[in-house]
Order: C-alpha cells, then structure tokens, then sequence
C-alpha cells in the first residue's frame, strides 16, 4: 500500500474495494484461460443462475437473484449470446422483454467450469480470510449498512448516535449489573439462582475461566446491551446471558452483539456457536434465527439449563 493509501486511510476504501475487485477478476480471467476455457469472472453470477434455472429468465429476474443493476445483467447477457453461450427468446407474457437461457454449448461448459469454481472457492477463501476470519459476515454488514442508510445518511450522523459493541474491562462491572439484574429478577419470578447472584458481582471469572468473552453495546456514552461467549470446549461457543435495555428494543442490539459473538468465534476458529432459550420467550429466539441459527440437540460439553426448552447452533 503506498504511503498515500495509507495517509488517507478510510477515504480511498472506496477505490481500494474497486481495485483489489479488478485485480480479482483480471486473475480469474487469467485461470480461466490456462484451463482453455473461453469464459470471464464477471460472468459467473449472470451464469450460475441460467444454471441453475429450472426455466428461462428475464433479465429483470436475473438482476434481483444476485443484486446486479439491470444494465449490467444485459451487458453480461451480450457477451454472452457473443460467445452463443446463452439463448434469447421473446417473452410471450410481456413484449417488452426477452427471456434468457443456456444454450446447449453452455450448458456442455457447466461441466468444465465446475472443477475450477471448486477450487477457485478454496482460493478465494483463503484470501479473504487472510484480511479476516469472518470476512464474509464483515462484507453482509457493510452491505446490510449501505442498503439500510446510504452514505449520504450515514455521514450526516453524528458518530455518538451509532452503536459500538466494546469488550469487556472492569470499570463495565457496574452496567452489567444493571442490565442483567431485571432480567433474571422477571426470569425466575424475583429470585436469583445462585449461579446468576455470583455472575451479577463479579463476572470476570465466571466468563474468562475457560477463555470466554464479554461484550458490551454502546450507544451515546451509554451501555445498552451485554453478552457473554462462554467456551464449552476447542471447537463449540455458547452465547448467553444476552440482556439488552428495553428503551432501545428497536435498535437491533441484539442482533449486533450475536454478530460480534460470531466474528469472535470465527477469529478462535470455532465450529459451532450454541444458545439455549425459554420457548415462554419467544422473542428471544428472533434475533438468532435471523442470524442462521436452527435448532439442534445441545452437545455433551453444554451444561443446559433446567428452564431451557430449545437450544439452538450455528455452524461456522
């Protein structure tokens, strides 16, 4: 990186994104054409759809499956038709449109192209892991934040108004009380289990002892939201004891804390991340499923609760 790329940091990431983008695709080109296929990177999402397709699609379908503008579809499907890899037809149900399939010469390429989408999967993760474990899920949130508040949004406000997810650090002891105390109070009818009465004091070792992780959420110089990530063994996480203040319930804190579990676990090279819910609860299992969460049998290493009802995995 040059000594301006560095100076400017978050300002040329735009153009840094466009060109580590233009060099993948100039390398994949590259392998395709040591592999003697006629055939381009910036192809391959208009084409695994018509792979994939059970029918003939219209470029407007095509457009909406992978998130493309509906002239780069159309520019794509040129190139395409150039090398007689697809087949267009006029739509019967709208004249305004065409609908799009592979030809027979396109889908005998499938066959060819499969071996190196392989192989090139594994390469590119590697690549991308090597910027961060979770990459793929960095990548899902800064595309979620750009849908949700365009840049534009995004720069006229202020950055004490966004929320932060922090470790932990003893000065947070007092917030974890605070959070955590109503919420096992309303959970066991007013009374605290003796495992939760201790967590409350001093959750230093009770989370750290076996290399777990607490997270906080921050919101205007005020803590909001908590989360611990407890290890069960080398390979499994469980996330609990997930407490949030119910004045920001519209804030998705949840979902932000589950996702720094997430990220955490990824960097630990986890496989599995594990939670336990009340089904008396309901809208405690929103935020997990919307993350990918399913519901599977808690392992061994999982001390389950005697009031738990469903646990729920993730795979990483």
């Amino acid at each position: 990186m040059s000594s301006i790329s560095a100076k400017l940091s978050y300002l040329v990431g735009i153009t840094r994104f466009r060109r580590i983008s233009e060099k993948l695709y100039v390398d994949g080109d590259k392998l395709y054409r040591e592999a003697g296929l006629n055939f381009k990177a910036s192809w391959f999402p208009v084409y695994y759809v018509l792979a994939l397709a059970d029918e003939p699609k219209t470029v407007m379908q095509i457009a909406e499956q992978i998130d493309f503008s509906h002239i780069t579809v159309k520019n794509v499907i040129r190139e395409l038709e150039r090398y007689e890899y697809v087949e267009i037809n006029s739509n019967p149900a709208d004249g305004r449109s065409k609908l799009i399939s592979l030809s027979i010469k396109g889908q005998k390429q499938i066959y060819r192209l499969k071996p190196i989408w392989i192989s090139l999967s594994t390469t590119l993760k590697k690549i991308f892991q090597a910027g961060h474990p979770d990459f793929m899920n960095s990548l899902n949130r800064i595309d979620s934040q750009i849908e949700e508040r365009p840049l534009d949004l995004t720069h006229s406000q202020s950055e004490s108004d966004t929320i932060t997810v922090i470790d932990y650090k003893p000065g947070l002891n007092r917030h974890f009380h605070e959070l955590a105390g109503p919420w096992l109070s309303g959970e066991v009818n007013g009374q605290l289990e003796e495992k939760d009465g201790i967590s409350l004091q001093i959750p230093d070792p009770e989370h750290f002892k076996q290399g777990g992780f607490l997270f906080f959420a921050r919101y205007k110089a005020q803590i909001i939201g908590f989360v611990a990530l407890k290890r069960l063994d080398d390979d499994c996480f469980e996330c609990e004891q997930l407490y949030t203040n119910p004045v920001y319930k519209n804030f998705e804190i949840e979902v932000k804390l589950i996702e720094r579990c997430i990220c955490r676990c990824m960097e630990n090279q986890a496989k599995e991340l594990w939670h336990q819910t009340n089904m008396d609860l309901p809208e405690t299992k929103l935020p997990y499923h919307k993350l990918g969460f399913v519901e599977k049998k808690a392992p061994p290493q999982m001390e389950v609760l005697e009031e738990t009802e469903t646990t729920l995995c993730l795979e990483l």
